[in-house]
């Protein structure tokens, strides 16, 4: 039963200092615009997850998640949020909830978080609990169950292997029968390619189709330079942060680690392949840093916020900047960057959780599809909190960005077009 994961999350937070302590209100980052930018960074994890995994290791998220829909809300079944809530929140701290438990208050707060994500993920799929989510009733599982599953790809010894059987078979089950949702040809198919990439690499039965034709359309969408089209159309977005390049590339980990099949292509190349245009990618996203830290207010799902930089992130997690953007450069960009964002007018309720709006509350922002429990993909933004305190990314010394050293007329690199 996951229920021990609780009990033994209640007795950790216990001995957590105040400043990490999980049962009083997290302290609003935004006051930290100088601090460190792995404890500022930490200090938004913790404002982030608190408020949801506490409460849904105590099946009472639903219960204390008061929802907010956009102005513009389709009128589709509002208890979609809860799952997106969750499972974008785990995508996210996923990386640093596989760091190691320690003795300092980061580890405290990290063994807690663990055993309640655990009894969260018990609870999601546990027909007697109040927080069960909501896995059939609308199309809208399919993108968010990708997320869910995302996170026990990139933290499967803390957050899979220690799962009940019961539990684990629930997922899994919930997790086929998403098959039933017709897959819109525009990024919903690595969403579904997600999913299956994910059973691939538990070892379950696994759709080819879903995973390899996914792979080849987006390789189709490809339209140079780094960018990719969502669907048919471009449409200047950010939507190669938030879906695009971070889950074809796990998508391919999986196929090269797992050596499945590819007809007519080698896995390994198109995960290389997918690793430059990605780097790429990122390139444009670090210029898009101005010297303060704003940067353009650009597309749909702006409310994301720091998700855009979802590609700089991973590919820092992973070690595999380009040579082009330095780790200490990269390190100073997504600083300003999120202080920019979060050290503006509240991005939190009165009671903790994230609101609509791109800095501070501006529901007028919203899509069609979007809630508050959207908003947590924001945590992708903190993916380079994978690596301790003590990883090159986090010691080596401090460089300026690029736009900073533009405007400061100082030398900076010119940038070409690529044709890979």
């Amino acid at each position: 039963m996951e229920r021990r994961h609780f009990m033994r999350a209640a007795a950790l937070g216990s001995a957590l200092s105040p400043a990490l302590g999980a049962q009083a209100a997290p302290a609003n980052v935004g006051s930290a615009g100088a601090a460190n930018p792995r404890d500022y960074q930490l200090a938004l994890l913790q404002q982030l997850a608190v408020p949801v995994l506490g409460p849904m290791a105590q099946g009472q998220l639903k219960q204390r998640f008061a929802l907010e829909l956009s102005p513009t809300w389709d009128g589709r079944d509002p208890s979609v949020a809860y799952l997106e809530c969750f499972g974008r929140l785990m995508s996210g701290i996923a990386p640093w909830l596989a760091l190691p438990v320690d003795e300092t208050a980061e580890g405290r707060l990290r063994g807690q978080l663990q055993q309640q994500a655990l009894q969260a993920y018990s609870n999601s799929v546990d027909p007697a609990s109040p927080d069960l989510l909501n896995w059939r009733s609308h199309a809208q599982a399919l993108v968010d169950s990708a997320y869910f599953t995302n996170a026990l790809m990139r933290a499967p010894k803390v957050l899979w292997e220690p799962l009940s059987a019961q539990t684990k078979a629930r997922i899994v089950a919930e997790i086929k029968g998403l098959r039933r949702f017709e897959v819109p040809y525009i990024n919903w198919l690595l969403f579904a390619a997600m999913n299956e990439a994910w059973l691939l690499s538990i070892g379950e039965d696994w759709d080819p189709m879903r995973m390899n034709g996914a792979i080849r359309k987006i390789n189709e969408w490809y339209i140079g330079d780094g960018w990719i089209k969502d669907g048919q159309d471009f449409h200047f977005d950010y939507y190669s942060s938030y879906v695009m390049y971070p889950m074809l590339l796990e998508i391919l980990d999986v196929l090269v680690a797992r050596k499945a099949p590819f007809w007519n292509a080698k896995p390994t190349d198109l995960l290389a392949q997918a690793t430059a245009r990605a780097q790429r990618f990122a390139e444009h996203l670090e210029r898009f840093i101005g010297p303060e830290g704003s940067y353009p207010p650009i597309g749909r799902s702006l409310t994301y916020r720091t998700a855009t930089f979802q590609p700089l992130a991973l590919l820092a997690w992973r070690k595999q900047l380009p040579k082009s953007l330095p780790e200490g450069q990269v390190r100073s960009a997504l600083h300003a960057a999120h202080v920019a964002i979060w050290g503006g007018p509240s991005n939190f309720s009165a009671s903790g959780y994230l609101n609509i709006g791109f800095r501070g509350p501006q529901p007028e922002l919203g899509d069609w599809y979007s809630n508050n429990g959207s908003m947590y993909i924001a945590s992708a933004g903190l993916l380079a909190l994978g690596l301790p305190a003590s990883d090159s990314f986090w010691t080596v010394p401090a460089q300026d960005w690029t736009q900073k050293k533009a405007f400061a007329s100082a030398k900076f690199p010119k940038d070409y077009p690529v044709n890979y």
